[in-house]
Order: structure tokens, then sequence, then C-alpha cells
């Protein structure tokens, strides 16, 4: 299975995609889509759809995990975010691609077998469950590669059922 996993933003999404065969991963991609502040809005959405459709059609996943969203106290923030999450599904659903949702609770339950575990605790482990030499930079990719653990473990049981 290939797992597109992603961390939602609109400055910088994080991109993960893993491979997961015989209870083993391996990272096939990590990085970044980012967006320039100074670009209007419209246009960075639209460029958070074209790269995410594009990393689609070139590794094809079978499907895509995205962070749930929780409503933080900076609506403005939030409000873009979800707008920004909204062409990550977008990309996904026009490429029929499943879509599975994790809270970040459900990630380090996932990752680390803690739910309150700490972000750094998270990218240690998915370093080491990845086999990679250092930790995954940005931290949006980091996340994203997380995610897409998350959904490798967590497909077909009761923490993710319907995908």
């Amino acid at each position: 299975m290939i797992v597109l996993g992603i961390d939602p933003g609109y400055a910088i999404v994080g991109c993960g995609i893993v491979d997961y065969k015989n209870n083993r991963f391996a990272m096939r991609y990590y990085g970044a889509i980012t967006t320039d502040a100074h670009t209007p809005f419209n246009i960075r959405i639209e460029t958070i759809f074209d790269r995410t459709d594009e990393l689609i059609k070139k590794y094809r996943p079978d499907a895509m995990a995205i962070e749930k969203l929780f409503f933080n106290t900076n609506q403005k923030t939030a409000i873009d975010v979800a707008q920004a999450r909204g062409a990550l599904i977008l990309a996904a659903q026009k490429n029929k691609l499943p879509i599975a949702e994790y809270t970040p609770l459900q990630v380090k339950q996932s990752v680390v077998g803690y739910g309150r575990a700490e972000k750094k605790q998270v990218q240690e482990m998915t370093r080491i469950l990845l086999n990679l030499d250092k930790i995954p930079k940005p931290d949006d990719a980091a996340d994203a590669l997380a995610m897409a653990i998350c959904h490798c473990h967590c497909s077909g049981s009761l923490l993710n059922p319907g995908v």
C-alpha cells in the first residue's frame, strides 16, 4: 500500500509518501508545498491543488491521509487552513483517491504508542520506522510522513473504519 500523508496548511503543506508492505515501511518521498505570503490567496490555493495533483499523478498512492482540523484560537488561520485543506481533498477526490482523516492524538498513538507523545518523539519514531539517517525537514514533512504511517497502521482497523 502506498499512502500520501498530508499536514495541511496554506503557507506550508507537508507531504510524505510511504510504501507499506509486509509490515515494513519505505519512504518514497517527502517535502513541502510552499506558497508566498504576498501571493493572492486564491493563487495560493490553486498552487496547493496543482502541486498535490502532480504528486498524486507521479506517485500513484492508494490512499491519502490528512490531519483533521481542530478549531484553535485564531479563527482566520483556521478558516484559511480549512480552505487549503479543501483544495487538498479535492485533488485526492479528482484522482479517485480514498481519503482518511486522523486527529493528532490518533497519529501520536499510532506512531509512538502514546497519544500524548511530544512532537520530537513522533519525529524520531518516524525516522526509525522509515530507516532514515535524520529526521525529515521541514517539520511539516515529518508530520506528513507520520500521518501516512498512521494510516498504514490504522487502515481497516476500528480507528479508521470505511477506508
